[in-house]
């Protein structure tokens, strides 16, 4: 990466090793950026995701992975998702029923208003999806982080304790 010569003046900061390790800042960062990538941008989330996690100082390859989560099998899914998010969050039925758009609905040019609207209510609907999937991410990542670092550290602890009891000779008769 640092040879590179479209990449040179930033690959001293793709090689810091803090981007590359799994912390307990970075990773629930890496899967934030990772969620709000895969839900703004249709294409080249992982880039965005990689370019974010710098400032960020996010988990890269977490970041990256975690866009994975809208792919093209996904997306029909996640247009329907979001097109409902987008509808409930702006009503868009009840705010559009008024005489302003009474001579595009009966016109020849009904249906693309139609599709402005659909393309209008599904992109807010990814606004809205990137800003809560990434915040419901970085909570629950970094929860499942504090649990597994807990349980290792529990597991640990028993095992020292076990290992003591051997050698003290304590339990046995």
């Amino acid at each position: 990466m640092a040879g590179n010569r479209w990449l040179a003046p930033i690959a001293h900061r793709f090689l810091s090793p803090e981007l590359w390790r799994f912390t307990r800042r970075s990773v629930p960062r890496g899967v934030a950026l990772g969620l709000f990538a895969a839900f703004i941008v249709p294409i080249g989330q992982i880039f965005l995701a990689a370019f974010l996690a710098l400032p960020a100082r996010a988990n890269v390859p977490l970041a990256a992975a975690v866009t994975f989560v809208t792919n093209p099998f996904t997306l029909p899914f996640w247009l329907v998702v979001a097109n409902k998010v987008g509808g409930l969050t702006l009503m868009v039925d009840a705010a559009t029923a008024g005489v302003a758009t009474h001579g595009m609905e009966s016109g020849r040019f009904a249906w693309l208003e139609e599709l402005w609207e659909l393309a209008g209510v599904t992109a807010f609907g990814f606004i809205v999806l990137a800003v809560v999937t990434a915040a419901i991410g970085y909570l629950a990542s970094g929860a499942i982080w504090r649990i597994i670092v807990s349980r290792r550290r529990s597991r640990r602890l028993r095992q020292m304790e076990m290992r003591l009891d051997d050698r003290l000779g304590v339990g046995k008769g």
